[in-house]
């Protein structure tokens, strides 16, 4: 904690569920209206007590008019978050879509990647946390050694 913070002026974490849908060794990522040019995973915040498992229904079928199939946790993650610059923490579930996906909503774009387009800016907790995880359980190519 900085010398200026006390325990009533830390922010509260962001709390934000996100789907992990990884096709043919390629994970889906999208981008915001609010920031292009950086990639993330779908989802978004639960509305005040929501699920996380309905919060995320809900936002893939308003970002990408699609419902998850066969979720499953993945991780809980703390990192900042890249756009809101705030403390986040972030339950990922893997999960297939029932059709396919279509940028709706905030959403500026979508894109598949395997994680190693060294031109693709994503997000630090997707690049940093949720791509070693995939890649450990074999769903994404490892990086080729040098």
């Amino acid at each position: 904690m900085f010398e200026h913070e006390t325990p009533e002026t830390d922010p509260a974490p962001l709390t934000v569920v996100a789907a992990a849908v990884v096709q043919d060794g390629r994970l889906l990522v999208v981008s915001k209206k609010a920031a292009p040019d950086v990639y993330y995973l779908p989802g978004g915040k639960p509305d005040a007590g929501e699920e996380p498992l309905a919060a995320l229904t809900r936002e893939l079928a308003e970002e990408l008019g699609a419902a998850p199939v066969g979720p499953r946790h993945l991780a809980e993650i703390e990192a900042v978050a890249a756009l809101e610059g705030v403390p986040m923490r972030m339950t990922v579930f893997e999960a297939g879509l029932d059709r396919a996906p279509a940028p709706a909503a905030e959403l500026a774009a979508l894109r598949w990647t395997d994680g190693l387009d060294p031109e693709l800016r994503l997000a630090p907790a997707v690049r940093d946390q949720v791509l070693p995880l995939l890649r450990e359980r074999g769903l994404l190519p490892r990086p080729a050694r040098a």
